[in-house]
């Protein structure tokens, strides 16, 4: 599975992880930057994509509409570009087997 990264995330994550999650993506490289969240959440769903946010709005939806798209919530407040890169990184095993289980819906990374 793919990552679809939020308009909460840098457009600049995409090419920075795409040694270890290729065919990453970003909504705003998909034309999907102003787009309500119900929207990107078809969209992830429609083309494999799990959607990567700093945002509690997609896990809102996983609850009412279930998944896929599987939900990767990072609840890590004001960061740089730089953190982020590294905490998925760092968890990217975690972040692999996650996208591998067909039970699981959302991943929290602090």
């Amino acid at each position: 599975m793919k990552l679809l990264f939020d308009s909460n995330i840098s457009t600049r994550m995409a090419d920075r992880l795409m040694d270890i999650f290729p065919d990453t993506s970003h909504v705003a490289l998909i034309g999907l930057d102003r787009a309500d969240d119900l929207t990107v959440w078809r969209y992830a769903y429609e083309n494999n994509f799990c959607i990567v946010t700093k945002d509690s709005d997609f896990c809102d939806l996983c609850v009412i509409r279930g998944f896929p798209p599987q939900i990767i919530w990072l609840r890590i407040g004001n960061c740089t570009t730089q953190q982020i890169e590294t905490l998925l990184r760092n968890q990217s095993a975690s972040i692999h087997r996650f996208l591998n289980d067909p039970v699981l819906g959302v991943m929290v990374l602090f």
